[in-house]
């Protein structure tokens, strides 16, 4: 039994608080880690493949990793936020089961420990852009692993139980209430889960059509709909946006992260990786240690 704990481990990427106004606006979002929000003041409305749901005042919010969603501010919302990757010590995260938005009601002591975890992390906001689509690159990636790296033994020790306590608030109820299903954009959710899940495997549209028991064309249009693109051009740009990261982050060769990520040759990676880049895996890996 206290292995099953032992072996959980978090790393943080931001935490802060901020006041958002009408321009904190950004749609189809998909993040490979979780967030958990904090409202203190004012609304605004996160919407995923169940629906709308409000962001209001004195309400804690739990978006997992790989969960596709819109968000937006309508005038004035003050939030705080912690931003964090979590390890089960298979590679699977304790939110794997939940796969959209959750929402209740925040405690005087979720409130404390937001609080003091900002305290502890002063400087770890986001810098520039709130867009995902904009700061979530290798860079912002790189620095939050550099930051983590050098905590002291007992800031470490308070993070990972401060986000261990806030992770336990959606463990038992996984908020039914506040959200409506809908079963084809839920298929489409599970499929791209998945795929986010799986870039080693075999990807093909007709195994993803199986999965959900659809013909290919259908699926093929529904998945559009509900991501913006073809299966197989999200397939390969989420291949190379994980191969952006492991260049920056791992050891791995060219010839290695092309096969983790389930491509036939190093010849065929590189092509696709520069059509989507503009750069070989080489020049971009030398253009990360420039920058950094």
């Amino acid at each position: 039994m206290a292995g099953r704990f032992n072996s959980h481990t978090y790393s943080l990427l931001n935490i802060d608080r901020v006041e958002l106004t009408a321009k904190w606006r950004y749609s189809g979002i998909i993040s490979p880690y979780s967030r958990i929000y904090y409202i203190s003041e004012g609304d605004g409305q996160l919407t995923d493949s169940t629906g709308n749901t409000t962001l209001e005042s004195g309400f804690l919010y739990l978006i997992p990793g790989f969960t596709m969603c819109d968000m937006s501010c309508g005038g004035k919302l003050t939030q705080y936020y912690v931003q964090f990757f979590d390890d089960s010590g298979t590679g699977l995260s304790i939110f794997d089961d939940i796969r959209t938005i959750q929402k209740i009601p925040a405690s005087e002591l979720d409130i404390q420990l937001f609080i003091r975890l900002l305290k502890i992390h002063p400087y770890r906001g986001i810098k520039k852009s709130y867009d995902p689509k904009r700061y979530e690159n290798e860079t912002f990636y790189n620095n939050c692993l550099h930051a983590n790296a050098e905590q002291s033994t007992a800031s470490f020790h308070e993070t990972q139980g401060i986000l261990q306590q806030l992770c336990s608030r959606f463990l038992n109820n996984k908020g039914r209430a506040f959200v409506k299903q809908n079963l084809h954009a839920k298929k489409m959710t599970d499929v791209v889960h998945y795929i986010l899940s799986n870039l080693e495997s075999d990807l093909s549209v007709a195994k993803l059509a199986n999965k959900v028991s659809q013909n290919v064309d259908y699926f093929s249009r529904r998945f559009k709909s509900h991501t913006g693109m073809r299966p197989n051009h999200f397939i390969n740009q989420k291949r190379i946006e994980r191969a952006q990261y492991l260049l920056a982050t791992s050891a791995l060769n060219y010839s290695e992260i092309a096969a983790v990520l389930g491509y036939d040759n190093l010849s065929y990676f590189s092509k696709n990786f520069k059509k989507m880049t503009g750069l070989s895996p080489g020049a971009y890996k030398k253009q990360i240690y420039v920058s950094g």
